[in-house]
């Protein structure tokens, strides 16, 4: 209980409210930033402001959340697109979900080999965990960016599958992206991924969690790790990413209550909020049915 004795605590103190601000403020930055993402990734396929791109992301969250990993994210946006175009929309929005996924897998990978390897073993990675850990990020780090830097390819793989021959069309949209191209997406994406660390660091240190904030720094990127090879949906997100917090930050003396705390702030704050707001907006936005 000492982790909501210090949450009621930290309540009525003004610098709590300023710290809750600047964190709304940043989840804005985070999702500006995908939207900026998307943004360009629409650019072969239909003109979008970065407006009309922000409130498309914002609402696909909002599907987002009630799908594994948030896969279903694309769902919302694409809606947002002409009709003729949604199909090809669909599939130039997976590279930007790619993009996210490598960034969070090397980041993890690289913050877990030091930690093991710096630090110490920790006791929930030994032996054989963390030989399969390691190695099946590895390899999923690695062809999933081979994949992504040559999109040529991932549209013949999906291509295989039966019921996607018929979005042959559509799907080559993948063809027509240049390594500069993917290269910025990529790098939106490292941005993006700073900006929710840091907030997920911040909240480590506002909470009195005993972590410094060099142990964060490491500890975060495999939490994010782990939350994303672990299959998730709604609530569950929450209860994998706070025990995989527990697990992480135990080792350096973290209280269980603070990480959890700051675990459901940042959930709420960077996916629920902007989920409602998502709501919101489809339930009101004209979305177009058919082609003009």
């Amino acid at each position: 209980m000492v982790g909501l004795h210090a949450f009621r605590d930290l309540l009525v103190i003004p610098q709590w409210w300023y710290a809750l601000s600047a964190l709304l403020v940043l989840m804005l930055v985070n999702w500006t930033l995908e939207a900026a993402k998307w943004r360009w990734l629409m650019a072969p396929v239909e003109r979008v402001t970065l407006w009309s791109a922000l409130v498309a992301t914002i609402a696909g969250t909002s599907i987002a959340l009630v799908t594994p990993n948030r896969t279903g994210e694309f769902l919302g946006r694409v809606l947002f697109l002409a009709p003729e175009n949604r199909y090809r929309g669909g599939f130039a929005t997976a590279l930007g979900s790619i993009a996210q996924f490598v960034v969070t897998l090397i980041m993890g990978g690289l913050a877990l080999l030091v930690m093991v390897f710096v630090d110490g073993p920790l006791p929930f990675i030994t032996g054989g965990v963390l030989i399969a850990l390691g190695s099946l990020t590895t390899l999923v780090a690695a062809g999933a960016l081979f994949l992504y830097m040559v999109p040529g390819l991932l549209r013949q793989l999906l291509l295989l599958l039966p019921f996607l021959h018929r979005l042959e069309r559509p799907s080559s949209v993948l063809n027509g992206f240049q390594r500069h191209e993917l290269l910025g997406v990529l790098g939106l994406s490292v941005l993006r991924y700073v900006v929710f660390s840091g907030q997920f660091i911040w909240l480590l240190q506002l909470f009195p969690c005993s972590v410094s904030i060099a142990q964060a720094m490491l500890a975060v990127p495999v939490i994010y790790l782990i939350s994303t090879l672990v299959p998730t949906v709604l609530l569950t997100e929450l209860g994998v990413r706070g025990s995989a917090a527990v697990a992480v930050l135990a080792p350096y003396g973290a209280m269980a209550e603070c990480v959890l705390l700051a675990t459901f702030t940042l959930w709420f704050v960077n996916l629920v909020l902007p989920a409602m707001v998502g709501s919101v907006i489809l339930l009101f936005a004209r979305i177009r049915m058919r082609a003009e």
